[in-house]
């Protein structure tokens, strides 16, 4: 059995808290892309990895979040993890922002939709997964004594993406389709009341600037990032965890920026950084609104992987450099860490909206956050439903009908019921 499932609500401590924060931007650009395949030229604004170590005396769990489109498999990083540094590999959660104007990391889960990227991109990634080791170990060594508290808003930021036309389904914006608005937030602070890290969870794509984009930047995701920061005088560390964004795109994007409003620089940035601005206000809005902290919390993890029927997604996968290996199944990675009551429950692949809805229906806990792209990136999960509409996210899945939606509620519900 696992660490965690030995974890009873009895066993609680006082909680400890640890955050580090490393600069990531490639030093060398040559051979990296964005996900539509176009080479970097240059860096708009910096990318960063971000760790927050927590303890309480009986166990331990790291959440890591990057400024990056992806990440392939990282079980074999997180052994690493454990080995050097102690926490167990079931208790980390590696998770992306899934921006797509910044590089991506690791290699390809065979039957996942994802680009393989080439010698630059292997290069990359052992520069990521040292500075990860690194600032995981650096998060640990600051740990401190920490309370604890979360809280949620909503921003009507994101919009739901699939549009019906003349021309048959379309990435686009409608406003009538699911849109999970959620802002959740959880906040670490010292026993005197100073800030230690946020982490935030919303579910958007980060990609407000488009394929034309050739600079490196953490689009949505990273202004939000660095206004928070910014906010708190670079005193916390803000951690952006990715929402079930499946079917979500930012309700303005450069794609409608015509003609650009600032004809001497790439379209998009003022948008992305109006984006982060409102988010990142109401991440601020809700944290100072958090009054129930508390230092005496259970930490309990768990991980489980399903495999599920695999197909070549219909629709064309050689397109932006991505092929799609032929495989009979396809392995999901599930996971939670429990701090407190506050279940942070997370999938490797991206989620669209109506399966998140499903899991907080049957979840035992109210406050239950879903990171998606966490461990592994395999490609579109849609709900069972949603494989009779041809939207991008259908024809784009990897995963033949019927198994995906139950596989992910039921899994994660199973675990979080150890510790109601």
């Amino acid at each position: 059995m696992k660490e965690g499932r030995f974890m009873m609500s009895g066993n609680r401590g006082s909680l400890l808290a640890g955050t580090a924060k490393t600069d990531i931007t490639p030093q060398d650009l040559a051979g990296l892309t964005n996900l539509w395949g176009r080479p970097f030229e240059g860096i708009h604004d910096r990318i960063y990895v971000r760790a927050l170590v927590v303890e309480n005396g009986i166990n331990s769990a790291a959440i890591v979040a990057a400024d990056l489109v992806e990440f392939g498999d990282t079980s074999e990083l997180r052994k690493q993890i454990e080995k050097e540094i102690g926490i167990p590999t079931d208790h980390i959660i590696i998770t992306a922002s899934h921006d797509h104007n910044a590089p991506r990391v690791g290699t390809t889960t065979p039957g996942a939709t994802a680009q393989k990227g080439g010698p630059a991109t292997e290069k990359y990634t052992r520069i990521v997964y040292e500075c990860i080791v690194d600032v995981v170990r650096r998060a640990k060594e600051a740990l401190q004594p920490a309370q604890v508290g979360i809280g949620r808003g909503t921003a009507d930021v994101n919009t739901n993406r699939d549009v019906f036309t003349a021309e048959g389904w379309r990435l686009g914006a409608n406003p009538d389709g699911p849109s999970e608005k959620t802002v959740w937030v959880v906040k670490f602070e010292t026993e005197s009341g100073e800030p230690i890290a946020i982490l935030m969870n919303y579910a958007v794509h980060s990609v407000v600037l488009g394929a034309n984009n050739t600079l490196v930047t953490g689009d949505l995701a990273g202004a939000a990032e660095r206004y928070v920061e910014q906010y708190y005088d670079d005193k916390v560390i803000a951690l952006w965890t990715l929402g079930p964004a499946g079917d979500q795109n930012p309700k303005y994007m450069s794609y409608n920026e015509e003609p650009p409003l600032f004809p001497d620089r790439a379209p998009g940035y003022p948008i992305m950084d109006a984006l982060g601005l409102l988010l990142g206000e109401e991440v601020i809005r809700v944290a100072s609104q958090i009054e129930r902290m508390t230092s005496d919390v259970r930490i309990a993890a768990d991980e489980s992987v399903v495999s599920c029927l695999a197909r070549i997604p219909p629709r064309d996968q050689n397109r932006d450099g991505i092929e799609v290996e032929e495989v009979d199944s396809l392995n999901i990675r599930l996971g939670l860490i429990l701090i407190d009551y506050i279940a942070l429950t997370w999938v490797s692949g991206e989620v669209v909206t109506s399966i998140y809805w499903h899991l907080r229906q049957e979840s035992p806990f109210s406050n239950t956050i879903m990171i998606t792209i966490a461990n592994d990136r395999v490609g579109y999960i849609v709900d069972d439903a949603g494989y009779h509409t041809p939207t991008f996210e259908s024809t784009a899945s990897p995963f033949q009908p019927g198994h995906a939606e139950s596989a992910i509620v039921n899994g994660l519900v199973e675990m979080m019921s150890q510790y109601q």
